[in-house]
């Protein structure tokens, strides 16, 4: 054999390359094919074997756990019931035989009746006790895999066994009529085999060219020469991503071990980034990783171009100056990362001292060890610093620790040009002060507070600018202890961006400010400076306005006026928004209101004169598509008349009003509800109600009662606990405003409690009027008689004129019933009614007239006087003002 193969050698190795390898393969694949289909044979017999006996256990389990299989068992005879069942499932099931049968192994059931009553052959003791048999054993069918499960009763009992199985004469048949398929599967991949064979032959000889293995030789020779001189690093992945080629300077920057070709990269101990790359093979130029603690630069490039071997081939090289680069890049990371959470972290309200702090707070160990921040005062205001301001107010500070007499926040502090934040301020420039022990002038304005400064170690600053818009509002002064170098330029361009990014944040807070605090001074000077004085209630009253920074100034508002005949109107409204229009518009609103009260309208009335208004406002704003329209805008209108303390009330849109009785109880009155203004076209519907003395009204905007943490029912609730047993409305006022409201409200708030006080009987005298023109003497004797009671004789003359002829006109003029009604109050007022709804109008009269000139000299008479209309007709008032200390 030996001789054999001798004589052989000569002949295969004569033969070119590509014949060679073409007749090793053919070789190879034969004897893999025969192999393979053996192995498939092999194989094919288990699985059957294998699915055997699992279809044999899931057939047992299954009919063990069928329903009626227990109560079988426990019949008289088993065997009737189960036998049919047990040929049918085993048809069903394609198994040889399905046998039920005690735990003693007595069969009820088997494919041959005569079996039935007999001893089961095998192994039963694991599946009486509640597991499973598994076997192969020959029985009175042969050879056969079998298992064997229990029936149990829901006690856990075992009640029987059930045993399933399928006789090795049908597995072998099954496994047999598989094997021609395999035959034949394996004869056709041995043939696509060969055929591939001779494909790859033949793209060897062309990847060859024909070359003879001497010649290969002496190229692979000259190649592996040149691979292990160059000093670069050269690796070649084959395309499964293992190490096919390594080259000795590979290895050295690598570290590989000696047995490295045919492992991954991985597996070789390649740094993971490194052999990330490797194992992806994609085109890679000169990126940069490190490995065993070398920085090396990697170009790699695919070699299954123009029909190439799949792979990659890989360069090394060795960049140590590379690390430098690698080091600033990683700084310049952190420093975009620094910019990038400043940019998250500061402004997160629209507060000056508080973005202030979140830009220490921030830079505090990031960035400095100790920050502080200075604002010009004019900033804290709203206002636009100036150049020329001299000192800054430090509004924040932080630092890393506590011991180092730095100056406090809230000082106000004068900096001078030859200061580092003087002169930052003044040019918008940063100043580095990279030594902090020559004392160069940083020192001012406290030079020894500076020198304890420098002994606790503070040894370099930066002060920078806080610049946005072009205009600088202060500076951000940054100070280092901890690290021994100081700061450098590369430091303070990341402080000019850090600082630039917290400008911005300041100034739209500044911005923000001087909006609010111009909202609120327009608020304040729409809203009353101090309510007029009426005796009919004692009114307490509280206005707070939302916070900056939770909606602004909003437009409520609320109103005290006094009515003729002793009346008194309350008023509380509400616009919906906050801001500078909020505020215009509630001050238009409430002029109107004004202006409507004094024609003596009665609720309804006077909030669908509102309600025309505010529809007016909308149509001219809404044309030129800018302004916000009113509606939305809600009011709550309110008459109370002392002499017969009726109240009187209308709302559009509000929440309805509180009254807290005499004896402290508290609840809300009915008032119908209205639209809110400016919806156009609803009817408004009064509400009245009759109070004692000494009861009060509770009048308020929603912003007391709504939070988005409570329901508006619990806020109502919250309120009439509240107000009950409260005290006079001024503590009224304040136990309302300390239950309900959070330490920053969201909303404005406004809150009116008036107190009802009853017209006394000895200021009030009436006289019922006959239509008779001689009544007029009676009536002005009783007036005088009435004054004279008073102690008002001096104006007792011009009362009886001004009765004389209201009383005449009515008489005249009018319709009965006419009544005459004269009130002691701050001033003495005057009232004449009558049934008729025609008003009298002041005229001038000539020389020659006889008449027209009643009114108007009841008019020169009178501090005031008009005409208000009534269900029944008409009231004819006027007002004289009494003598110093008599206006009780």
């Amino acid at each position: 054999m030996a001789g054999f193969l001798g004589r052989l050698r000569p002949v295969v190795t004569a033969r070119p390359l590509a014949h060679q390898v073409f007749a090793l393969q053919v070789v190879i694949v034969l004897f893999l094919a025969l192999a393979a289909a053996a192995a498939l044979v092999l194989q094919a017999r288990a699985d059957t074997e294998r699915e055997a006996r699992n279809r044999a256990l899931a057939v047992a389990r299954t009919f063990a756990q069928a329903p009626g299989v227990r109560a079988a068992l426990a019949s008289d005879d088993p065997s009737a019931v189960l036998q049919p069942r047990a040929q049918a499932a085993r048809a069903a099931a394609d198994v040889d035989f399905i046998v039920v049968m005690t735990t003693d192994g007595i069969r009820y059931t088997h494919p041959n009746p005569a079996e039935i009553g007999r001893h089961y052959i095998g192994a039963i003791e694991p599946a009486a006790q509640g597991g499973i048999v598994r076997e192969t054993v020959t029985g009175t069918l042969g050879p056969s895999t079998r298992a064997v499960v229990p029936v149990t009763d829901p006690d856990g009992t075992v009640a029987g066994l059930v045993s399933a199985g399928i006789t090795l004469e049908r597995v072998s048949e099954t496994a047999n009529h598989q094997v021609p398929l395999l035959l034949g599967a394996t004869a056709a991949a041995l043939g696509l085999s060969v055929l591939g064979t001779a494909l790859v032959s033949r793209r060897l000889r062309q990847q060859t060219h024909g070359l003879e293995p001497a010649e290969m030789t002496r190229m692979y020779e000259h190649h592996d020469a040149v691979l292990h001189a160059v000093r670069e690093g050269v690796i070649i992945v084959d395309g499964e991503a293992r190490l096919a080629l390594a080259n000795d300077e590979a290895r050295r920057l690598l570290d590989l071990p000696a047995d490295a070709e045919g492992r991954t990269a991985a597996g070789a101990g390649v740094d993971a980034a490194l052999a990330g790359l490797l194992a992806e093979g994609r085109r890679a130029t000169d990126e940069v990783y490190v490995a065993r603690g070398r920085l090396l630069a990697v170009s790699q490039r695919p070699t299954d171009r123009d029909g190439g071997p799949s792979g990659a081939v890989a360069t090394l090289r060795d960049t140590t100056e590379l690390q430098a680069l690698e080091g600033r890049a990683d700084v310049a990371r952190q420093r975009l990362r620094l910019l990038y959470d400043a940019g998250l972290r500061i402004g997160s309200r629209l507060d000056v001292v508080h973005t202030s702090q979140e830009l220490a707070d921030f830079a505090v160990p990031r960035f400095a060890d100790f920050v502080a921040v200075e604002l010009a005062e004019a900033v804290l205001r709203g206002e636009e610093p100036s150049q020329r301001d001299a000192a800054l107010c430090r509004v924040a500070f932080r630092g890393v620790r506590d011991d180092v007499p730095f100056l406090p926040v809230g000082e106000l502090i004068p900096y001078g040009p030859a200061t580092p934040q003087g002169a930052g301020f003044r040019s918008g420039r940063p100043v580095l002060e990279a030594d902090m022990t020559s004392f160069s002038g940083w020192q001012e304005p406290a030079p020894e507070r500076a020198r304890k400064v420098v002994e606790a170690g503070i040894h370099s600053m930066v002060a920078v600018p806080l610049r946005a818009r072009g205009v600088v509002l202060g500076v951000v002064t940054f100070w280092r202890s901890r690290k021994p170098g100081p700061f450098e330029e590369d430091d303070v361009a990341l402080g000019e961006e850090l600082a630039a990014r917290a400008a911005v944040s300041i100034d739209n807070a500044r911005r923000y400010t001087r909006e609010h605090a111009m909202a609120g001074t327009l608020q304040r000077s729409l809203l009353p400076r101090a309510l007029q004085e009426q005796n009919a209630l004692d009114v307490a009253h509280r206005y707070l306005p939302a916070q900056a920074g939770r909606g602004g100034v909003g437009g409520d508002w609320f109103d005290v006026i006094p009515l003729p005949g002793a009346r008194v109107a309350l008023v509380v409204g509400d616009v919906v928004g906050h801001g500078l229009h909020a505020a215009a518009t509630m001050g238009r609103l409430r002029t109107a209101v004004h202006n409507f009260s004094t024609l003596d309208l009665p609720p309804d009335e006077l909030l669908w004169h509102m309600d025309e208004l505010v529809t007016r406002i909308d149509q001219d704003e809404g044309g030129d598509g800018e302004a916000a329209q009113v509606t939305g805008a809600t009011c709550l209108y309110v008459i109370y008349d002392p002499s017969t303390r009726r109240c009187t009330l209308a709302r559009a849109g509000h929440l309805q009003p509180a009254v807290v009785g005499p004896d402290g109880r508290a609840g809300f009155v009915d008032v119908p509800a209205g639209p809110p203004l400016g919806l156009g076209g609803l009817p408004f519907e009064t509400a009245e109600l009759l109070l004692a003395p000494g009861s009060s009204l509770a009048l308020y905007t929603d912003g007391l009662v709504e939070d988005r943490h409570r329901d508006i029912d619990e806020g109502l609730e919250l309120l009439r606990r509240a107000l009950e047993g409260a005290g006079n409305p001024d503590e009224a006022c304040d136990t309302v405003l300390r239950r309900l409201l959070p330490e920053r409200p969201r909303d404005d708030v406004a809150l009116l409690i008036a107190r009802t006080r009853a017209l006394d009987e000895d200021h009030t005298a009436v006289w019922d009027v006959p239509s008779d023109p001689s009544a007029v003497a009676s009536v002005r004797s009783a007036v005088t008689r009435t004054m004279a009671g008073w102690g008002l004789e001096e104006e007792a003359l011009v009362t009886e004129l001004i009765i004389s002829e209201l009383v005449t006109n009515a008489v005249r003029h009018a319709s009965p019933p006419i009544r005459v009604r004269l009130i002691r109050d701050r001033a003495l007022i005057c009232e004449v009614s009558d049934g008729s709804s025609t008003s009298p109008h002041l005229r001038r009269a000539a020389i020659t007239d006889e008449g027209g000139r009643g009114l108007f000299l009841v008019a020169q008479f009178a501090e005031r006087w008009g005409t208000r209309y009534t269900a029944n007709g008409k009231v004819i008032w006027t007002e004289q003002p009494l003598p110093a200390g008599d206006d009780e």
